[in-house]
């Protein structure tokens, strides 16, 4: 792990992984989802400098009573456009942190078809600005079509200078011209050779396709999808080892379709995902991810495995190494629930701290007279070392 290179914040967190010293947190007496065994059992959380050091039995200098109650890593939207809700990265994740999210992956499609790169960065500095982990794919079809008159265009030049830039860039998003894919074109094929030489997903966009062209497609190294509508095509989709994300919106509801599948196979490749297609209304009065947990297990899919779907299943794919887990040495975003079939929150650890009472506020979308930028994880873990 990057953060045992300082040898003195090593030899610390091994003190308090190893009993030997009092973490600065504990969450008591937990029922912990452990997504990693796919079990729930009881187990005190100790939390070090914004780290979990230890899941087992720990006193803290400051300790959390959660007897009773299920302690739940952060939840992830492994593929949603933020613009799409048609609220700014700061009220998203005004709305979205309180009930459980504490990461997304985003493809800001949407705003680099009018600001290009520009725009993609604009909503990765107003991120630093929120509690919420915003990890970005850089989007691969802008503009979008060539019936549209785009403000901006992106190329396989771009595609590789963002990928490059920072670790929140985790991907090429959905490479939606699957017809550009299957002729071989050479610009569409440079883009997915980037992400692919920077050891990072590439999501894809294959609405309908089977059989032969399907198996096209894939080889070209598009390795997920969210556009599966029926149970028969997530399924061939699995068999051949695309990562299939479920969808579950507003508008495009697929959950119910595909839920078969996710009873009968395994469900270490799927997701759920919100598409970005969660209107404000539904988002205040529904919910986010926990609004798809919810009815994930209401179609009768076992609630540990609901909750894989959107933790560490999400955090595997797109190598999000420090989350996606309650186990040593991850970052302590941590989601405490009465229940899981209700998802009732009562709290969310964001880096170990809980956020504020402000912040938590439901019902609520303002904006703020003035903003302080949040650590993005860079910055975070330069600060451990230091």
């Amino acid at each position: 792990m990057e953060i045992f290179r300082n040898s003195a914040l090593r030899e610390e967190l091994l003190s308090v992984a190893r009993g030997e010293k009092r973490a600065e947190f504990v969450i008591k007496d937990a029922n912990v989802v452990n997504v990693c065994s796919g079990e729930i059992h009881e187990a005190d959380i100790a939390i070090h400098k914004g780290i979990i050091v230890g899941v087992g039995r720990y006193k803290g200098i400051k300790e959390e009573d959660a007897r009773g109650n299920f302690a739940v890593p952060g939840l992830i939207d492994g593929h949603t456009h933020i613009e799409m809700s048609m609220l700014s990265v700061s009220e998203f994740a005004r709305v979205v942190v309180p009930r459980g999210t504490t990461a997304v992956v985003a493809d800001p499609h949407e705003i680099a078809n009018v600001l290009g790169v520009a725009g993609i960065e604009a909503m990765l500095e107003e991120a630093k600005t929120t509690p919420l982990k915003v990890f970005f794919t850089v989007p691969s079809c802008v503009p979008s079509t060539s019936l549209e008159t785009a403000g901006a265009s992106i190329g396989a030049s771009e595609v590789e200078n963002l990928l490059r830039c920072c670790e929140e860039f985790v991907g090429l998003a959905e490479v939606m011209d699957f017809d550009a894919v299957l002729r071989g074109d050479p610009e569409i094929f440079a883009k997915i050779e980037a992400a692919v030489k920077s050891g990072k997903a590439v999501d894809g966009h294959a609405p309908l396709l089977s059989g032969c062209e399907l198996n096209a497609y894939i080889l070209s190294g598009a390795g997920s999808d969210h556009e599966s509508i029926s149970a028969e095509e997530a399924r061939e989709k699995l068999r051949l080892g695309m990562r299939v994300m479920v969808r579950e919106g507003s508008a495009a509801k697929n959950l119910r379709a595909i839920a078969p599948v996710l009873k009968e196979c395994d469900t270490r490749n799927c997701m759920l995902v919100t598409d970005g297609d969660r209107t404000p209304k539904d988002l205040l009065s529904q919910g986010h991810m926990d609004f798809l947990l919810r009815r994930a297990i209401e179609e009768g899919i076992d609630p540990v495995k609901a909750v894989q779907l959107c933790t560490i299943n999400p955090a595997t794919w797109f190598n999000l190494r420090e989350i996606g887990s309650i186990t040593p040495g991850k970052i302590a975003d941590i989601v405490i629930v009465r229940n899981l079939e209700r998802f009732e929150v009562l709290k969310v650890f964001v880096n170990g701290r809980e956020i504020s009472k402000e912040f938590r506020k439901k019902g609520e979308i303002h904006i703020p007279k003035a903003r302080e930028k949040r650590e993005c994880s860079a910055c975070f873990r330069r600060r451990l070392h230091s």
